[in-house]
């Protein structure tokens, strides 16, 4: 707890003009020798990072002429989003909310190029626990204030009439407490809390202990949500645009080849490859999972929205402004601990259109033919649907 404190305490640094000032520092001094550098990515071990790990695994990077060095693992949140600020890593995932706290909280030049994944996270508590109204007086672990989890579990709370509160719960309030994605497996096991949301695969590694079950999945109470953007420099994206297009073009090939090739993609990503240290089992329980296992989650009322269609994680690189739109309402409404003013006059639509980078996606898909692939058909905008 020690641990998750002191790296909570970092990105509240790392997120504020003081504490961003000298990283960006350095990094500019980064950005000004190295004109020609590789591609360096830097990625957390869970799914969210499946397209950069994919095109690096399946050399998608050299096919469209990009030199990229071994992806960088990251520990924790604060340890990535350092790295990324002070140019040494010059590509990274970062959650959707926590790229809007770079961009405003720590004034980052920074934009999102991309969506990495759709959905991918969950609800996951007690096998006792049947219903959100339970978790009343008990304590559920977040990754992070500033991202999709926190402010689609505090949805469900408000939803069922629950409260929000970081101090030890009374009855119809529920404690949020910040922690690592990696320990929550264990944390849900000793009984330290009654549940966790967050990316995968550690709901499905919960499963698989016989440790947790699944109360609701995040897709199916935000149809189609981003987890993690791709984020970029903007010194790239003026400087070395034509160097963007090829890192997007690999990177938008790498989601298409995850949709055909789900089963190949856990077994790229798992433990043996030495990307994540996750099983292949686990991890094919999220990317394919089984049709039997998909109308259990239905039955059991994990799933409210079938005719959604949602996968449990799912790949589509474009990024609707309607949906960092509609991320920034929500997150006003959301409890935030830490430095959280600039949120209060942020303008969803300018917002929006401030961090979004959409054309290099836009002609990667265009080009590469796969609007089909990624059912995009109806063009480049969207209706965001959100259910309780």
């Amino acid at each position: 707890m020690d641990q998750q404190r002191r790296d909570f305490m970092k990105l509240l640094s790392l997120f504020s003009l003081a504490g961003s000032l000298p990283l960006l520092q350095a990094c500019e001094q980064v950005q000004k020798t190295a004109e020609n550098r590789p591609l360096v990515i830097g990625y957390l071990p869970i799914t969210d990072a499946t397209p950069l790990l994919v095109a690096h695994s399946k050399g998608l990077f050299e096919k469209h002429g990009v030199q990229v060095e071994k992806p960088v693992m990251f520990r924790s949140w604060a340890q990535l989003v350092e790295a990324f600020l002070s140019g040494n890593v010059n590509v990274v995932h970062l959650l959707s909310p926590m790229s809007l706290w770079a961009k405003y909280g720590a004034n980052a030049p920074v934009k999102a190029v991309m969506w990495n994944h759709l959905a991918g996270s969950a609800l996951t508590v007690h096998p006792e626990i049947n219903s959100i109204a339970e978790l009343s007086g008990k304590t559920v672990a977040i990754p992070f204030w500033y991202s999709i989890h926190n402010i689609v579990l505090q949805r469900l709370l408000r939803e069922n009439g629950l409260k929000i509160t970081e101090k030890s719960p009374n009855k119809g309030e529920v404690r949020l407490s910040v922690m690592a994605p990696s320990d929550m497996v264990a944390a849900l096991a000793s009984q330290a809390i009654s549940g966790f949301i967050v990316a995968e695969p550690f709901n499905a590694l919960a499963e698989e202990k016989g440790v947790g079950k699944v109360l609701r999945f995040s897709g199916d109470v935000w149809k189609d949500h981003a987890c993690c953007l791709t984020l970029m420099h903007e010194y790239d994206i003026q400087n070395r645009p034509e160097w963007v297009q090829k890192v997007v073009n690999a990177l938008t090939e790498a989601q298409a080849f995850t949709l055909a090739n789900r089963a190949e993609t856990a077994k790229l990503l798992a433990r043996s490859s030495g990307y994540t240290p996750h099983d292949q089992k686990v991890l094919e329980n999220v990317l394919a999972p089984s049709q039997s296992q998909w109308d259990k989650y239905v039955e059991t009322g994990a799933i409210l929205n079938p005719q959604w269609h949602q996968d449990r994680i799912g790949f589509q690189p474009y990024p609707f402004d309607s949906y960092m739109e509609e991320l920034v309402k929500m997150l006003k409404e959301t409890h935030i601990a830490g430095n959280n003013a600039f949120l209060q006059s942020l303008d969803p639509t300018q917002a929006a259109q401030a961090i979004n980078e959409p054309k290099f996606v836009r002609k990667a898909i265009e080009e590469g033919g796969w609007i089909e692939t990624f059912n995009l058909q109806a063009g480049w905008t969207r209706t965001e649907q959100i259910s309780a």
